[in-house]
């Protein structure tokens, strides 16, 4: 089928979406403004952004103005102790404009929420100036050597992926422990970003932008107050008075997270690709937002992305709901491996049906495409392991 290239005046689409330590009040749910702001500084700074490998410092900026670091610290220390529902809409809304972005911002607010299981004091020194701090972490898998000494361990050794790592205060860090008697354990510890040397080894076709690089610290003493075990997070906090954000066990909310830009990165290519077809004609000098087969991806690939957007907003609802058990921690794994699947497949086709202007390496097509493969590169999102996670909720043991 041949087109031409022509502006062709379009209708507006309906929208696709869900409804330095600077003090910020800002929180996820009262700014719409600052959520607006981040978009626009993400979409500004897309393209330099996924060139240089780091993402723009008025970005980085707008993600703690927009709440991002604060969301899940504890209230005591001015954070919100937050929700996952409101953070997907927040990340998606951003990845629609830069999924390295999105990457960074939910993985901001994570790391807070793991720093979270750390004892009080550790807490303090983390939060005790301002609860907008920003942490990265390498904690899967256990890397580097640690020896304890009197009052804490001496941590030494190389981890890879600190996503962030560039605009971070603190970073988490893994290393298994094995100065108690039997299995070695599995222990995070909260060093200054000061004492950690960056190696630069992030050159990847997708979230490029997202300078997740190795990392390395020699002999760093790290006081038994910043340190915890792998059983806590896995388990979540199990005082009752703890927010519900932090009672949650790990694997309840890690695949929904990691997903969560990937929403994002969808609405984005197919914003980018209605915009492309819309410039292109016929050879009778029609649209070619006339061919039924334009028809059809359209509608295909916008009811993916919803489908996609409903079974990640269960998957939120569940984890922000009373006391999920080992059924929602499967159902989560299960709705975010699947709707990642969707999510890239339905950028599969549009990139396949957008035209050699979507396959400009600078566009945002083509940016969106290479940021979704790398998002369901990761290791939370496989549907194998998924499955099996299912599976066992559902056939009887030794069945």
């Amino acid at each position: 089928m041949t087109v031409v290239d022509a502006p062709v005046a379009l209708a507006a689409a309906p929208s696709l979406t869900s409804s330095s330590l600077t003090p910020y009040s800002t929180t996820l749910s009262s700014a719409p403004l600052a959520h607006a702001r981040l978009r626009a500084a993400a979409a500004r700074h897309a393209e330099e952004a996924e060139r240089t490998g780091l993402l723009h410092p008025e970005a980085v900026e707008a993600m703690s103005a927009a709440g991002l670091a604060r969301h899940f610290v504890p209230r005591r220390w001015g954070g919100r102790a937050g929700g996952f529902a409101e953070l997907l809409d927040t990340v998606a809304e951003t990845g629609t404009a830069c999924a390295s972005t999105a990457w960074c911002a939910v993985l901001l607010a994570a790391h807070g929420r793991l720093a979270a299981h750390l004892p009080a004091e550790g807490q303090r020194e983390l939060w005790g100036d301002s609860p907008d701090v920003r942490v990265a972490a390498a904690i899967v898998p256990p890397a580097g050597r640690l020896a304890r000494v009197p009052g804490g361990w001496t941590l030494s050794g190389e981890w890879a992926f600190a996503s962030g790592i560039e605009h971070a205060d603190w970073v988490l860090l893994a290393s298994l422990d094995h100065s108690g008697d039997g299995a070695p354990a599995y222990r995070v510890l909260a060093v200054p970003r000061e004492v950690v040397r960056i190696r630069e080894t992030w050159d990847a076709v997708g979230l490029r932008a997202t300078g997740s690089h190795g990392v390395a610290v020699d002999g760093v003493f790290v006081p038994e107050h910043r340190t915890f075990l792998r059983e806590t997070l896995v388990a979540g906090v199990a005082d009752a008075d703890a927010a519900p954000c932090h009672r949650v066990p790990y694997q309840l909310v890690a695949a929904l997270l990691f997903a969560a830009p990937a929403l994002g990165a969808a609405r984005g290519a197919l914003e980018a690709w209605t915009l492309l077809v819309g410039m292109r004609r016929l050879p009778d000098g029609r649209p070619l937002t006339d061919d039924p087969a334009v028809q059809q991806t359209l509608a295909r690939c916008s009811a993916e992305i919803d489908a996609a957007r409903l079974l990640l907003e269960a998957a939120a609802a569940r984890a922000d709901g009373p006391a999920p058990g080992p059924a929602a921690v499967a159902l989560n794994q299960r709705d975010a491996a699947l709707a990642v699947d969707l999510l890239t497949g339905a950028v599969e086709r549009l990139l396949r049906t957008g035209g050699a202007r979507g396959l400009v390496a600078g566009g945002a097509l083509a940016r969106a495409w290479r940021d979704i493969h790398a998002i369901a590169a990761h290791a939370a999102l496989q549907p194998a392991p998924a499955a099996a996670a299912y599976a066992a909720t559902v056939f009887p043991s030794g069945a």
